[in-house]
């Protein structure tokens, strides 16, 4: 079993920054790769930013520029630091991780997510 704990989350002004935490704990043999997604009210969940234990990232185009992925792979634990945020990235964020039971098994698993709010 995994669980995941997200943190981080508010309500901040345009042009404000934020930064979600995420933390994988449980037992599994691997998790590979962990990131965030999001859904905004009347709209389908969507990828933010994922993360491999290699250190490759995936961005949504939206937020290129703007967020910073980072994991510590040794405390399984995940990052987004979200900057110069935009009233259209209010929505709830999940934090994503893909367990490995063993090299051949593995299990998407999803936080509780966290609510973001940008606005004036």
């Amino acid at each position: 079993q995994v669980q995941l704990v997200e943190s981080g989350g508010g309500l901040v002004q345009p042009g404000g920054s934020l930064r979600l935490s995420c933390a994988a704990s449980g037992s599994f043999f691997r998790i590979n790769p962990m990131g965030w997604y999001r859904q905004a009210p009347g709209k389908q969940r969507e990828l933010v930013a994922t993360t491999t234990t290699s250190g490759s990232t995936n961005y949504a185009e939206s937020v290129k520029g703007r967020f910073t992925i980072s994991r510590d792979n040794a405390k399984n634990t995940v990052s987004l630091q979200m900057n110069n945020l935009e009233p259209e990235d209010t929505a709830v964020y999940y934090c994503y991780a893909r367990a490995w039971e063993n090299y051949y098994n593995n299990n998407d698993h999803w936080g509780q997510g966290t609510q973001v709010t940008v606005s004036s």
